[in-house]
């Protein structure tokens, strides 16, 4: 019922086609644990990968790839566990964009999205 906003039919697609394998833990009492978390239902988190050849050859450095998925002009906070010391936007092939800086505030990294866009974040992790 409703629209496909409402009823979820995105994250229930990737339920579908990605289910999530579940692991022992060596431990019953592991506490939950997540990397990466979006506030926006609206958009999804779709690839996390080391990051290539356009940015920079840094092996200490993530992209993250979101898009806006219902249609909608909408600002996310991108949050993660990581200990990230810098943050920008980049191009599809990883390069940093110009002005592309981001301030990595506590709660995340603020975001703006607008209709279907793709956004790829260069994360520059403290290790």
């Amino acid at each position: 019922a409703g629209s496909f906003q409402e009823a979820g039919v995105i994250q229930q697609a990737y339920n579908l086609n990605f289910p999530l394998h579940v692991v022992p833990a060596s431990s019953p009492q592991c506490p939950a644990w997540s990397a990466f978390s979006v506030s926006s239902p609206a958009i999804v988190l779709d690839t996390v990968k080391q990051a290539g050849a356009g940015a920079e050859d840094r092996p200490e450095a993530v992209v993250v790839r979101l898009y806006e998925a219902h249609g909608s002009t909408v600002t996310a906070w991108l949050q993660t566990s990581l200990p990230v010391k810098e943050a920008m936007l980049c191009d599809l092939l990883e390069r940093p964009l110009a002005q592309g800086h981001l301030p990595v505030e506590q709660r995340g990294l603020k975001l703006s999205f607008t209709p279907f866009r793709v956004l790829s974040v260069l994360l520059v992790r403290s290790c």
